[in-house]
């Protein structure tokens, strides 16, 4: 197993909002956040690695190393894969492969089913306020089933409040 990295990404949630879950999933959690610390250090290291650095004497590259690194985390990841039981939808990897970011994807998301949610909380409230005045109508009309429904409109109140069985 490789040696983990211990620091989080920059753009890690991580550090400031939980620890990672115990176990198998927390083990590969982790082992991820460092698979993305060396991609981003081997990124940076074939940025930062010249032509001209190459001929100099004891300059070496540093990208085989960084290419070791990345290797030995995917083959760890590819190890632990065998371990654990999650699924991922399909989705979410395509939105990936297509540079989407999943944090974006997520808030998305989360704002379209709040969205939805609050368009069909408003039709609710529409027939809520609709069978309420159909209720009085009718009992306005048909003095004789009044007592229905008020016998009714008292049972839903008990039952919005908590006090219904």
């Amino acid at each position: 197993m490789a040696p983990r990295q211990t620091g989080t990404a920059p753009d890690s949630p991580r550090s400031s909002q939980s620890p990672p879950p115990t176990g198998s999933q927390g083990d590969l959690e982790l082992e991820l956040l460092g698979l993305a610390n060396a991609l981003y250090n081997l990124g940076t290291t074939v940025i930062n690695d010249s032509t001209k650095e190459r001929d100099k004497p004891g300059g070496g590259k540093q990208v085989g190393l960084r290419v070791n690194e990345v290797v030995n985390h995917l083959a760890t990841v590819d190890d632990m894969a065998h371990h654990i039981s999650a699924t991922i939808p399909m989705q979410v990897l395509a939105d990936i492969d297509n540079s989407k970011n999943p944090m974006q994807l997520t808030r998305e998301r989360l704002e379209r089913a709040a969205t939805e949610n609050q368009f069909m909380n408003g039709k609710i409230a529409a027939i809520d306020s609709y069978r309420q005045y159909l209720d009085e109508a009718l009992a306005q009309n048909f003095p004789e089933i009044e007592a229905l429904f008020m016998e009714k409109a008292s049972t839903e109140t008990q039952h919005v409040n908590g006090n219904g069985s």
